[in-house]
């Protein structure tokens, strides 16, 4: 059966206390677990690495979640209409190539006619 809760968010200070008795004690991750109640030891060792890299501060900062980097930005109304015009643009000159990709495979398909 599992320990703690599920979802719960544990205080800064909680959290620094959990690692300082795990490297007093030299307790494993999981018997920490299981000593403070924590849901899942890959917490501990979360809790213990951004210690060591940050300190006792980054311990307090909200890490759930993947963060939002918003709306994407907004292109200016002038190139928005060179786009869409260069757009209209490679669209009437691929529909002409189709066209005279056609016209010279039908003049092609005469001549072989004429000659065979």
């Amino acid at each position: 059966m599992k320990r703690g809760k599920p979802n719960k968010r544990y205080r800064p200070e909680f959290k620094q206390m959990v690692v300082e008795a795990m490297m007093e004690e030299k307790l494993s991750y999981r018997e920490t677990a299981r000593r403070y109640e924590v849901s899942n030891f890959h917490l501990i060792q979360t809790w213990e690495r951004i210690n060591l890299e940050e300190g006792p501060e980054g311990l307090a900062v909200e890490r759930r979640g993947v963060g939002s980097t918003g709306w994407p930005p907004r292109v200016p109304k002038e190139v928005e209409e060179d786009l869409l015009a260069e757009v209209q643009r490679l669209r009437a000159e691929n529909d002409y190539l189709k066209k005279l990709q056609a016209l010279v495979l039908e003049d092609e398909r005469r001549q072989r006619k004429r000659r065979g």
